[in-house]
Formats: structure tokens, sequence, C-alpha cells
């Protein structure tokens, strides 16, 4: 067993080597002691129409005895599409059962992409794909990010039976940056005393483009009722599953009210696990104590 254990460790050091080689920039490690890998697939073309990440995790028995654990992650893979690549990778699994398959792998998700690119899909529905677009004046890049949902629909039920009155735009301010692994979150915090001025503030953040092309516009905001003495307060996952509930309960905690934080994040093509949660909690604080 031992020696078997020792095999599939090679051959794990060497696939791993062999990869890196030949996917260059594209081959990311996310966590060497837990074996996770993220490799950038795309189209091949020159500007690059359908872009994949494939995440990997090597169990100890890979690949004498155990398959990778993957994930497939681009924001127009869904249902139908998901699981005919899924099978496709599975069976290639089952084909070459004990044998290193990630390079098979790729090429086949690439294949796959190249088909996609030349029939008459249409282009995929995300504002910017592969192609890395810098914006003046930022240091950091920008992958792709899926169409937004409008988060302003989303309290517009709170506002819609109040008067319409033109309240004044609160100041908004920006806090710092911070970036991890290519991703980048920065948080936004106003005053507010009502849902029209969260509406308001929203609107606002949302006409910058930088700000309105983010994977995630995670927000959340207290306000405190004097004359009922209670707390109206709302939060916004904008996709980023419990993190807008997260960034209220550091409010709840922190006990601040009549304030609106929204936290932006720029996703870099490269899975962060737990860590973006601090992320997103740490821009928050620091614009919070700010």
């Amino acid at each position: 067993m031992a020696a078997s254990d020792a095999e599939a460790t090679q051959q794990q050091i060497d696939e791993i080597e062999a990869l890196s080689s030949i996917y260059g920039e594209d081959w990311c490690v996310v966590d060497e002691d837990e074996k996770i890998y993220c490799i950038k697939i795309n189209d091949c073309l020159d500007q690059p129409k359908w872009t994949l990440c494939l995440q990997v995790i090597l169990p100890p028995g890979y690949p004498t005895a155990e398959p990778p654990i993957y994930q497939l992650n681009a924001p127009w893979l869904r249902g139908q599409d998901y699981m005919e690549l899924a099978n496709s990778l599975e069976e290639i699994y089952v084909q070459n059962l004990g044998e290193s398959i990630l390079y098979l792998w790729v090429e086949k998700i690439r294949e796959v992409l190249i088909e996609k690119a030349q029939s008459s899909d249409p282009e995929p529905n995300i504002k910017k794909t592969s192609e890395e677009v810098e914006d003046d004046g930022d240091d950091f890049l920008l992958d792709y990010q899926p169409v937004q949902e409008d988060p302003i629909k989303m309290i517009n039920y709170l506002t819609s039976e109040s008067q319409e009155v033109d309240e004044e735009l609160p100041s908004i301010h920006h806090g710092n940056p911070i970036t991890d692994r290519r991703s980048t979150f920065q948080a936004h915090l106003a005053p507010v005393v009502t849902p029209r001025q969260v509406k308001r503030v929203l609107e606002k953040l949302y006409e910058n483009k930088k700000i309105a092309s983010a994977t995630h516009n995670i927000y959340a905001y207290r306000i405190y009722c004097e004359d009922k003495q209670t707390f109206l307060q709302d939060c916004e996952d904008d996709g980023e599953t419990a993190a807008g509930g997260r960034l209220l309960h550091l409010m709840q905690i922190l006990n601040v009210h009549n304030v609106l934080v929204v936290v932006s994040r720029w996703y870099g093509g490269i899975l962060l696990g737990p860590d973006r949660f601090k992320h997103i909690n740490n821009c928050a604080r620091n614009v919070l104590v700010e």
C-alpha cells in the first residue's frame, strides 16, 4: 500500500511539473498543501470569446486509485452545457483508469470551447470575457464578469411606497482596495437615513463603470428609526453566497447605524475559498473605522 501511495505521489509531482511548464501563466497553484490547482482554458483565438477555469483537487490516491475532484467555473456554463462537459470528463477518466488525465481534461475542454467559438453560438452573455481589460490608472486587471442582476431592484420595494422626494445624495467614501491572487476588493461607504437614500447611493455607484463591472457588489445597511426605536436593515449577496449576511453581522457587532456599506469584488480567475469573506469584512471594517 505504501509503495502505491508513494507511486501516486510521484506521478502527481511529475504531472504537475509537466502541466505547469505546458500552460505557463494559465496554470495556478491555489493551495500546495491541499493539492488544489486552477487552470484557465480558452478557445485559442487571438481574442478568446470562451474561457473557463478548471479547478482540481488531487486526492492522495490520484491517479492510481482515485479521480481528481473538480469544479468547472464559467459564468456562461449552465445546465445542459455543464452536464455534457462533466460527462465527457468522467468518460475520459474511466477510459484511462490509473493514468494521469489532467492534460486530457484540459484539451477536451479546449476542444469544446473551440467548437463553441466556431459554431453559431452567440457570444457568452458576459460584459468581458477572458481578454483582460485594464482601466486607465488602475493597477489591477479585470477578468470576466457575469452580467449583473440589477441590485437596485432589490430595494425598490422598500422605496416604492415612500414619497419620491428627491433627497440629497449622501457623500460616498471609497476605501483602499485589497488585492489577493488577482482578485481585488474595495469597500464604499455612505451615511444614509432612509431606504430612498440607499437606492440613490447604489444608483450613483453603478454609474461608475469599474464598479458596475465588478463580479459582485455586496452590500448591507442599517438605519435606526428613532420613532419606532428599531433598526431598518437589509443586505444583498449579489451572487456571493452569504456574503451580505456576514457583512450585516459585522455592522451589528460594530454597532454602526445610519450607514450603507458596499464591497465590490473583481474576480481574477483564481478561487480564494473562505479567504474572500475575510477580505470582504476587512475592507468593510477599514472603511467603517476610517
